[in-house]
């Protein structure tokens, strides 16, 4: 498939295409302000890693956003239907002063059959989101359509380090309440600070998460021995489907192949 390099929609590369094939990007910055965040170091941190979200220059304001979006997915609708659309690598799209932009392309996307896979640190939405679903409501007007929604929250069990988000214990209330509620839901847990808190928001999250993503902070140092114990952790656990990224797969020398079946490639669509 040719890279495709759109002003709101586009192909990622490295390490984020195992997150997805397709993604949208309306905004850089976040205001969760994440101390890990890889997007606040480094070369590219003036322009990405912003404490205050900002819409890409490129997309001028808002409507001309939403109208830019609009024209690329209809361009690459069959494509994106495949594996879905992810949002958002380079900000959170449930911030609130993201979340309307988004929100509109999100009804766009689910109302054309087109899977959204949402990547989130915030839960303020979540039981508005619920009643509009059920109830027919005016921001998302989307009822019926839950099939076609793959929420996750990222959860890393250090508070401390993520001042701007919710509180990893909201945002796995959260996951339950939406899962109860038949959607269906994913937990990226990455990067992982420790591997203890690893395993206790996996464990608090059985039964109500049907997708676990896993990976290594960029640049930190791991112990090895510690790294395969956890991977053979999951692999008792026989449930959910889990991903383990390439960064942990080359710690540990795992790879999906060795593991059982409910390990998954980076394409697994629920």
């Amino acid at each position: 498939m040719k890279e495709f390099k759109g002003k709101a929609i586009y192909n990622p590369g490295g390490k984020a295409r195992e997150y997805s094939e397709w993604a949208v990007n309306f905004y850089n910055g976040c205001s969760a302000r994440c101390e890990y965040c890889y997007n606040r170091k480094g070369r590219s941190a003036k322009v990405l890693g912003g404490d205050k979200p900002t819409l890409k220059k490129t997309l001028i304001d808002e409507n001309t956003a939403y109208e830019i979006f609009k024209r690329e997915l209809y361009d690459h609708g069959k494509e994106i239907q495949k594996t879905g659309l992810f949002f958002n690598f380079v900000s959170d799209p449930m911030l609130p002063e993201t979340f309307l932009l988004n929100s509109m392309a999100m009804r766009l996307c689910v109302t054309n059959n087109i899977p959204v896979k949402i990547l989130t640190k915030q839960t303020w939405w979540v039981d508005e989101f619920i009643r509009e679903e059920n109830h027919n409501g005016t921001i998302w007007n989307c009822t019926g359509t839950k099939d076609k929604f793959f929420i996750g929250f990222t959860l890393t069990g250090h508070d401390e380090l993520e001042p701007g988000a919710a509180r990893n214990q909201e945002r796995i209330i959260a996951m339950h309440k939406l899962h109860n509620h038949g959607f269906k839901t994913w937990a990226s847990i990455e990067p992982i600070i420790d591997f203890v808190s690893a395993r206790d928001m996996i464990i608090r999250t059985l039964g109500y998460c049907d997708l676990l993503k896993v990976g290594l902070q960029s640049g930190k140092k791991y112990d090895v021995v510690e790294a395969q114990s956890f991977v053979e952790w999951l692999d008792e656990l026989q449930t959910p489907k889990i991903y383990l990224k390439e960064s942990l797969q080359k710690l540990t020398r795992y790879t999906t192949e060795d593991l059982d079946e409910f390990f998954v490639y980076p394409d697994y669509l629920w």
